[in-house]
């Protein structure tokens, strides 16, 4: 990665506020909403599909994206400096993913979960009751998801704080703005303390979030996944699903960066050639890290030759129903990005990068529905309807207007830079002097 100088100050730019995209959100989201009610009455089980995958993929993307910002704080990355509070901000969106978790919690029970009915007769899904149960299953959806999430916000939490104090004056009035300042300012210590503190609370933070959110996100693809198919395991499940959001975050991050570049010239000038580069090696990287994961997965099961792992895969790979959408999530998270990021260009190009990470994002979208739909559908169904992207209008609209009312109300551009620890070397001549 390219380690560039950070301007000695950062200018002070929020995402403009506008009532068109204001109006598009909420249109989305009525939209989608209505969707998932009318298609409720007529097919609930293909309205809970849909709203499930929906769930999966919009969390999948702004817990990645928060990640994204754990890693490279981790790192001491500097090439992001300008990015960084756009992977913040896509912890705006985990409160709102939080309470669409609840009603799957609620109301998902045996037209949903297999095992549930399968428990009273099947010996081998009767040996693994101790997991398989609901009380214990809506016990750590809800503690993994509040600790995860509640992690998450604390870190973002210390990164905004000490810019409140760098602002003051520069938010022209604006009442939404000077309330989050008095809010997010209780108890200040003064503008060095606050960014100390800050700094030291986000270190130590940090390296057990990522352990964290490996463990979470597996018991997410566990619960909502591999359980739709009760005799079949994976081990690989887990970091497929947990690395491909933390691509997702990236590829988001890309498009959210390129977006802010078309609001204010201050976004344009410092979101520059090697912020994009950069940004753009990590989207073809892990273009290449995801095929890895689903290749290993798919390596290992088919090798074994054991009737249980493969019918995960022979499902999917049926050239007469689920053959070709699995050929096409590969095509778009693989073949494409892989092909299309492969050279400098494309990395650089604004256009040709929003295409590319675009195609990512939409790949993701539709891996998400292809790693559960295929387990709860039956000969007949359809393999996809129009439902599916009406519903996800609803998860769509609250994600653009959570990330943009975090956008439009803190900086866009962290303020306050964190501090340059010494290098191991460092400390140990002076430790020797």
């Amino acid at each position: 990665m390219a380690n560039i100088d950070i301007p000695s100050e950062v200018p002070v730019r929020y995402l403009p506020r506008s009532r068109n995209a204001s109006t598009l959100i909420g249109a989305l989201f009525f939209v989608g909403l209505a969707a998932f009610v009318i298609r409720l009455r007529q097919d609930p089980d293909s309205a809970w599909i849909s709203y499930v995958s929906n769930w999966l993929y919009f969390t999948s993307i702004s817990i990645g994206g928060v990640l994204f910002a754990f890693v490279t704080w981790i790192t001491k990355a500097k090439w992001n400096w300008s990015m960084r509070r756009v992977s913040q901000s896509f912890a705006a969106f985990l409160p709102i993913s939080f309470v669409l978790l609840l009603p799957m919690l609620l109301f998902l029970r045996e037209d949903y979960f297999p095992w549930i009915e399968m428990m009273a007769t099947d010996a081998i899904v009767q040996e693994k009751a101790a997991y398989l149960n609901i009380p214990f299953l809506v016990a750590r959806n809800l503690v993994a998801v509040l600790l995860l999430f509640g992690m998450a916000l604390y870190f973002v939490y210390h990164a905004v704080r000490p810019d409140m104090g760098l602002t003051r004056g520069a938010d022209g009035g604006d009442p939404a703005r000077e309330a989050w300042r008095e809010r997010l300012t209780q108890g200040w210590m003064g503008q060095e303390q606050e960014e100390v503190n800050s700094y030291k609370r986000m270190t130590t933070i940090a390296p057990a979030f990522v352990i964290v959110y490996a463990l979470v996100m597996s018991i997410i693809v566990y619960d909502w996944v591999m359980t739709l198919e009760p005799h079949w395991y994976s081990t690989m499940i887990g970091p497929w699903f947990f690395m491909g959001a933390f691509w997702g975050g990236i590829a988001s991050t890309a498009l959210w960066s390129l977006y802010l570049r078309t609001q204010d010239k201050e976004f344009k000038n410092h979101i520059g050639l090697q912020q994009r580069h950069d940004i753009g090696k990590l989207a073809f990287a892990f273009s290449v890290f995801w095929t890895y994961l689903f290749f290993g997965q798919y390596l290992v099961i088919w090798y074994g030759k054991l009737p249980w792992e493969q019918a995960w895969m022979v499902r999917r790979s049926d050239p007469e129903s689920w053959g070709p959408y699995s050929l096409l999530v590969i095509v778009m998270c693989f073949v494409i990005p892989f092909a299309g990021l492969l050279g400098r260009k494309p990395k650089m190009k604004p256009k040709l990068l929003a295409f590319f990470t675009s195609v990512i994002v939409i790949g993701l979208w539709l891996e998400r529905y292809g790693m559960m739909a295929p387990s709860l559908w039956h000969e007949g169904d359809p393999i996809f309807t129009i439902w599916q992207p009406l519903i996800g209008c609803m998860f769509l609209g609250l994600y653009l207007g959570a990330v943009r009312w975090f956008l439009t109300t803190f900086p866009a551009m962290q303020i306050w830079q964190p501090m340059g620890d010494p290098e191991t070397i460092e400390v140990e001549l002076a430790a020797a002097e």
